[in-house]
């Protein structure tokens, strides 16, 4: 059967893609993309970031109206693993289990992120993780800690994405975990990405550096830093990357995201 070139499937067939990739919401029930349109959901994942960062957010914000902010940030944080089936956090525990016990032994990393049952490295690495995004977004009022989700998402997925155009695929697509090798994106898809990523930060940028509590510059190239030096770690490591490392890169460069946003307004 030829295949079809995902340029000519539709736009929103590779948008309900990246939906039912990204997201355990239903949306698979209500319509079929063609297969070859989960080879391009990268270049959709902040789009997705705008469900799940404004899921949380909306939880937080109106969830301090009837509980108090702590429980609030606690079922945001909770609305989101839900929504994702922790898809994210599983690559993060997988990629602090198996670039922590697999020394610089490339196949024995892989092997380990591939295992279906955690480590120690990965269940530390939850915690912490956890714990600091907790106690970040805490350290914030919530109308700051909402918009700050609202951007962030959405901003560390598109940084995270550019993982894919930097390294190769380090498995073969028969024996990812998925059977998806993602493609490199085009200029246009590029630019649509930089789009998706930048319209939620907006609100955040304007109301921070407008009351002069953020320097906008600072807010955007920390992550940018952050990723770079996970490229430069993943790369030593493994030469390429997994989807376990897109997840892990996504929440890693959210982290610190949260972590300049709650020492700027300190």
């Amino acid at each position: 059967m030829m295949e079809i070139n995902i340029d000519n499937i539709k736009w929103y067939d590779r948008i309900w893609a990246a939906l039912i990739f990204f997201t355990r919401l239903p949306f698979w029930r209500w319509h079929q993309p063609p297969q070859q349109c989960y080879k391009s959901v990268v270049e959709y994942w902040p789009l997705a970031g705008w469900l799940t960062g404004g899921a949380m957010a909306a939880v937080i914000y109106f969830g301090c109206m009837v509980v108090p902010f702590p429980i609030a940030l606690l079922l945001g944080i909770i609305v989101r693993v839900l929504i994702t089936g922790a898809l994210h956090e599983d690559g993060l525990a997988d990629f602090c289990d198996g670039f922590g016990g697999g020394g610089n032994d490339r196949e024995r990393i892989l092997a380990i992120m591939k295992d279906s049952h955690i480590g120690t490295y990965g269940v530390l690495g939850l915690i912490l993780y956890f714990a600091l995004l907790y106690l970040t977004l805490q350290s914030l009022n919530p109308f700051y800690a909402a918009l700050g989700v609202l951007a962030g998402d959405a901003y560390s997925k598109m940084l995270a994405g550019q993982i894919i155009m930097f390294l190769p695929y380090a498995r073969t697509e028969d024996t990812a975990k998925n059977r998806t090798v993602y493609r490199k994106f085009s200029m246009k898809a590029g630019i649509g990405l930089f789009i998706q990523a930048m319209l939620p930060m907006i609100p955040l940028l304007y109301i921070g550096v407008k009351q002069g509590m953020l320097r906008w510059d600072t807010l955007i190239f920390v992550p940018c830093i952050v990723m770079y030096f996970l490229y430069l770690l993943i790369n030593r490591k493994l030469h390429g990357y997994t989807g376990d490392c897109c997840g892990a890169l996504f929440l890693l460069i959210e982290l610190s995201f949260y972590l300049t946003l709650a020492v700027q307004l300190y």
